[in-house]
């Protein structure tokens, strides 16, 4: 869990700032840009731009994912409210996110920076060919010192606008970062950061400057809702997003974007918002896509034991610690992996599908051929091919 007093010295000096020739995804949500109101606040966008051009003219790789397509298609078409009225929001997407990246490039062309716009939806990541084609195109516009602008595909991905997939692109920065091997993510919103309490209710409640680990049960314990009527995250995704981005070897930052030059002073050092620390080195491509999580069709329960096999001894897994099964999944697909309290432990390619392991689960490797007539190996999980959390 976390708690204020679990914070050192040298873990609150870890973040000393980024070097020139930094790749850097910033998150910018609803509320920030909507400056707290209820339409696109240009002078918010034009310090946000303002800043992401500076650092780019300093040598670092600028990625902007932003949000506020509906917020800015309320405006052009004069609407107040889209409650409950799903087409009513996808009009209003395909509307303002024309309106959005037009106000984007006015404002990047000052600057002579050409800028390019990315609408990802999550079926465009959930296999291994699209995540490798979206990485390879983000790559090279970072390369070609172009500044991506992404942003969910709310006209067809109607999941986003009912705020059931990337929590108002809060996990679309994470796996943004995560393609690209970003040194840093930067959430940026409208509160100052985790507290160890609601700010609003709680009089004693303290920013938590930096967060070594987040558990699963962290996200429920000191998530909450959106603070803003118009934004569809909260805190809840924003430490969803760092865990992802962190456990995959990027540093992250929730702080609050209307801090004057709040990406710029975070940059060189400066202690703001709260920080995690990159949990892991980089990891490699294949296991990047995997931690994403996108793609998992079934959950593997494994016991006690082959829980310390997997986090203490660096083993694969092997059927004698499966216990339960659950889901639709085949062989080669991706599964999470829980343990007794339910609680993803890692996530990994099986070599079965779910009616082979339920069927082995439980017994030797040894016994596998004789159990289905065949084997695809003695692990259900190779280490080779599966992510620790």
């Amino acid at each position: 869990m976390l708690r204020p007093q679990d914070l050192s010295a040298s873990a609150t000096s870890a973040w000393a700032g980024c070097t020139a020739n930094s790749r850097v995804v910033v998150k910018a949500g609803t509320a920030l840009l909507t400056g707290g109101g209820t339409h696109i606040d240009i002078e918010v966008m034009a310090a946000l731009v303002g800043q992401i051009a500076r650092l780019h003219s300093r040598g670092n790789e600028m990625l902007l994912v932003s949000s506020g397509a509906v917020a800015a298609g309320r405006r052009v078409l004069g609407v107040s409210s889209d409650a409950g009225n799903m087409p009513l929001k996808q009009a209003l997407a395909a509307v303002g996110q024309g309106h959005l990246m037009h106000t984007y490039e006015q404002l990047f062309s000052w600057q002579r920076i050409p800028i390019a716009q990315g609408l990802i939806s999550q079926r465009d990541i959930s296999d291994r060919l699209g995540y490798i084609n979206i990485r390879n195109a983000l790559m090279e516009l970072a390369n070609r010192r172009v500044v991506p602008i992404i942003n969910e595909n709310d006209v067809v991905a109607i999941e986003e606008l009912s705020g059931e997939v990337f929590g108002d692109n809060d996990k679309l920065s994470a796996l943004v970062a995560n393609l690209v091997d970003a040194d840093l993510l930067i959430i940026l919103g409208s509160v100052d950061g985790l507290f160890t309490a609601d700010p609003n209710i709680d009089p004693d409640a303290r920013l938590i400057p930096v967060v070594e680990h987040v558990t699963q049960q962290d996200v429920k314990t000191f998530g909450g809702p959106s603070l803003d009527a118009l934004g569809r995250g909260g805190m809840k995704t924003k430490l969803e997003a760092a865990r992802l981005a962190a456990n995959s070897g990027v540093n992250v930052f929730i702080a609050n974007g209307r801090t004057p030059d709040v990406i710029e002073r975070i940059m060189r050092g400066d202690s703001l918002g709260t920080f995690f620390p990159a949990a892991s080195a980089k990891l490699e491509s294949r296991k990047r896509w995997m931690l994403s999580g996108l793609s998992i069709r079934g959950e593997i329960g494994i016991d006690d034991g082959a829980v310390r096999v997997l986090q203490q001894r660096n083993g694969s897994l092997l059927p004698a610690g499966v216990v339960a099964t659950s889901g639709t999944f085949e062989r080669g697909d991706l599964v999470s992996i829980v343990n007794g309290g339910s609680v993803q432990i890692g996530l990994g390619i099986s070599n079965y599908s779910v009616a082979e392991v339920a069927k082995i689960r439980g017994k030797h490797s040894r016994n596998i051929a004789d159990i289905l007539g065949i084997t695809y190996g003695d692990e259900i999980v190779h280490r080779n091919n599966m992510v620790i959390i």
